[in-house]
Order: structure tokens, then sequence, then C-alpha cells
């Protein structure tokens, strides 16, 4: 999958759906131009993202380029419908008011065989595409359905995950695998005799803030399975960015204390976070590409850079004296 994912660093667009705020429309199709002139090829989304308006915008901007030169990856589980709600009243379980901003649409969970075909029919149409290249089953886990996960588990096991694998072997999509914030699901699918995806999204469990779960039950998983991690949210809803939200809420006061801590080491040795929470995430070989979110294009230079900066040994050696990276993480050096 890694030669098909053309490059390590990818674009998430779910900051597109208007998440956390509302952000005008020059600006959101400006920030996948500025992807797209950065040499960005992999562009991910979803229909969760703002109830459709993460697909329409990026399908919008990347309806004047040519489909051959990009990768595209969207998610099911969850159908559109023309129907309208109130989007704060939704029930998202610990991410409430997530896309408050987007699309009024109301959001249907489905992940059957046939909610499956009618998501991928729909973010089709949104994107102006005729095809996709990888497609991620969203959110199966314990952060948006808590005790009910398991139920909407066996649902996508039974529909999404055989309906997928369908449409790769008939050479409909490349490949497949879950897009989760949390590492139970893959790890389960993992186990699963039947299941055999491609590449798995796993958001925010790899992270500077957050990798020691990733290590213990996913990471090694997935390289024996040959299956590929997309790392999303690399800057951990953007406290390592500079931002305020971590896990998607606003960041607690013991987050905001280890983010300074990263910060003071960063700054001694002359390089930003982002440099180091990006190269961090893609110096475990299981990982095929890192997918951070913008909404502003000068973020996009600011990733490129990140991605390019030159990091001493000595800055990795001090995060792991001061037990900021777990003793068995792969680093961008050899640390011994």
């Amino acid at each position: 999958m890694r030669n098909i994912l053309k490059g390590k660093l990818g674009f998430g667009t779910a900051p597109l759906g208007n998440m956390f705020r509302n952000i005008p429309e020059e600006e959101a199709l400006a920030t996948v131009d500025a992807a797209w002139e950065s040499g960005v090829r992999y562009f991910d989304t979803a229909p969760f993202y703002g109830a459709g308006l993460s697909e329409i915008r990026l399908g919008e901007a990347l309806s004047k380029r040519n489909r051959d030169e990009y990768v595209l990856s969207t998610k099911v589980g969850r159908v559109i419908s023309d129907e309208l709600e109130d989007p704060s009243a939704r029930d998202l379980g610990e991410k409430g008011g997530l896309f408050e901003f987007g699309r009024k649409n109301k959001i249907i969970v489905d992940y059957s065989a046939d909610g499956t075909l009618r998501s991928i029919e729909q973010s089709l149409k949104r994107l102006q595409t005729d095809r996709l290249d990888f497609v991620y089953i969203h959110d199966i886990a314990q952060d948006f359905y808590g005790d009910e996960w398991l139920t909407h588990f066996e649902a996508a096991r039974t529909g999404a995950f055989r309906t997928l694998t369908r449409l790769r072997e008939e050479g409909v999509i490349k490949g497949w695998g879950l897009g989760v914030n949390r590492v139970e699901p893959i790890e389960l699918m993992l186990d699963l005799e039947e299941a055999k995806p491609d590449v798995s999204l796993l958001a925010g469990r790899y992270s500077l803030l957050d990798h020691e779960h990733a290590l213990q039950r996913v990471m090694t998983a997935a390289q024996k399975h040959n299956m590929d991690i997309v790392a999303g949210g690399p800057y951990s809803s953007g406290v390592l960015a500079g931002g305020t939200h971590f896990e998607y809420q606003k960041a607690s006061p013991e987050i905001i204390a280890k983010v300074n801590k990263i910060k003071s080491i960063a700054d001694r040795h002359g390089i930003s976070v982002k440099a180091a929470a990006l190269q961090f995430a893609l110096a475990n070989p299981a990982v095929a590409a890192v997918i951070p979110g913008a909404s502003k294009p000068e973020r996009i230079a600011e990733d490129k850079a990140a991605l390019n900066t030159v990091i001493p040994a000595a800055f990795w050696e001090e995060m792991r004296e001061q037990k900021l990276v777990a003793a068995n993480a792969p680093l961008p050096i050899n640390v011994k």
C-alpha cells in the first residue's frame, strides 16, 4: 500500500467539515490547493465530517485535478440523509459538538452491506469522482458508542467488512480497513480469520502524547498481518500545534503541562514541536503515512517544513531521558 499512498505526508480533511469553527468556503478550498501545491497527493475525508461538507469541499477543490494523480480515501458507517436535524443535539459519545458548524443533514449510523454501498454512492457524488482508492469503516469504537460498540462492530463485520472485501476483489477499490480513534477495534479485527484489511487509519493513538497503548497492542500486530497504519491526528487535535484541544475537547492542565515540557526541549534544540510530532509518528515501521489536518493554507507549509526539519539526536535522547517517549518507541534516530 505504501507506494500507492504517494508519499509519507497526506492531508486529513476533517477540519474542512467546519470542525470547531465556521470556515469560509474560499479558505477551505485554498487550503486544499495549498496542500496540492506543496506536493501532497493523498487526501482523506469522511461523510461524518460536517455531514458531507468536507467531502463536498474536497471534491470541489480536486475537480480541477487529474484523478490519476492523487489517492483518495473516505469512510463508511454513516449515511447522510436529506432530512435535517440540529447538529448540536447529536449524540456523538465523547465527541459532542465536534461538527456543530457543519451541515444540518441528519447522520444515520449504518454499518450494513446496503448502508456501505449507499454511503459509497453518496460519497462519489459529493467528491465528484468515479472511484475511491481506500475505504475505512468509521468509528466502530468505545469513544462513539460506549457499551454498544461491539454491537456496531458485529454489524460491520457481517456487513461492511464483507462488502469492502468484495469490492477490493472486484478491483473497485484498492483496499480497506478501519478508521478509528481507539486501538481495540483494530486489535479485534486483526484476530479475525475472515478479515484481511490492507490499511487502517488510527487517529490520535500514535502521537507524541499518546502512543504506549498502540505500541503494546497494535503496531507489531499490524506488521505481522501486513496491514499498514495511516497515523491520523499527529498533533493530538491541535494541542501539539499551538492549539487548545486534545482528543477533540479542551486540553486538561496535565496535558498542557506535558506539551509545555516537550516545547521547552524542542526550543532548546531549535526545532518545532510539529516537526517532532510528524517525524515521531513516521519513525514506526508500521506507519505508511501521516495525515495532519488543516483548515488554513499557511498550515500546509508548516507541515512540509516540519517533515523536512533535521532533528538532532540530542533532542530524542532528552525526550527519552525525561520519559516523554516510551522506552520501546521507535525513534527517527537509533537512541540507545
